[in-house]
């Protein structure tokens, strides 16, 4: 049976049986997500418990897609168990706090010189401001990058209950407005950075390469994607906070 023949089938029968297969026809779509954010997570958390979440997510998906509508199921459930991870993680608030400060501090930092040159700030500037060598400037990107994954998620949240747009879209054309608008200053600004930040964001979030795949193209260390891409990811935070 065809997948066009089983979402005709779930959508007209709502059976348990059908949404079982429609899960296994796509729990590996699930173990791709995962696992491209085991990776960003540097390990801190655990794989299985990333995929468990992420099925969740995707029977979400399920449950609320709509076939008829022109739109790849794969698309839609990518944003669904992406989410579905990141709210599980966010929920349980597993990042330590210690690292929740250092991260406020660097973003502070970054946020400061942001707005008094802009975007392209020299990881040398900001060792200076914030009085450390660059080596600890290098050392301090890495032991945060474990929240920038979900810090870019949260900003949008706490912002303006950002998601993927609902069925009933139409009836709050303001909430769809911000939305839009908040998509907007993110291509602006995505376009505005450095052009080796650029390509890391435009790499990992379009293309959906790995850091490993992305520091083969860049030529540069993984470890260096790692905190290149904790940098952009604090840059789009201080845009959307000036934007509200």
């Amino acid at each position: 049976m065809s997948n066009n023949e089983l979402w005709k089938l779930y959508k007209e029968k709502k059976s348990k049986a059908i949404k079982q297969k429609l899960i296994l026809e796509y729990i590996e779509l699930v173990k791709i997500i995962a696992g491209r954010l085991y990776i960003s997570y540097n390990s801190n958390v655990e794989y299985e418990d990333l995929v468990s979440y992420g099925i969740l997510g995707l029977i979400d998906a399920i449950e609320k897609f709509d076939p008829d509508k022109n739109v790849k199921f794969e698309t839609y459930a990518n944003f669904r168990i992406r989410g579905a991870i990141i709210d599980q993680l966010r929920n349980l608030d597993w990042v330590p706090r210690s690292i929740r400060q250092k991260f406020k501090r660097l973003e502070d930092t970054i946020q400061k010189l942001q707005n008094k040159i802009g975007l392209d700030i020299e990881d040398e500037v900001i060792a200076k401001e914030m009085g450390i060598s660059l080596e600890e400037l290098n050392e301090l990107y890495s032991e945060v990058s474990i929240f920038s994954v979900i810090s870019l998620d949260e900003k949008l949240s706490e912002n303006n209950n950002y998601d993927i747009p609902s069925d009933d879209i139409e009836s709050n054309p303001e909430s769809n407005f911000m939305k839009e608008e908040t998509k907007r200053i993110l291509r602006e600004v995505i376009e505005k950075l450095p052009e080796r930040e650029k390509m890391i964001i435009k790499l990992y979030y379009f293309s959906e390469l790995t850091y490993k795949e992305i520091s083969n193209i860049l030529n540069i260390s993984e470890s260096r994607v790692s905190q290149l891409h904790t940098k952009c990811i604090i840059k789009l935070r201080n845009a959307i906070s000036n934007l509200f």
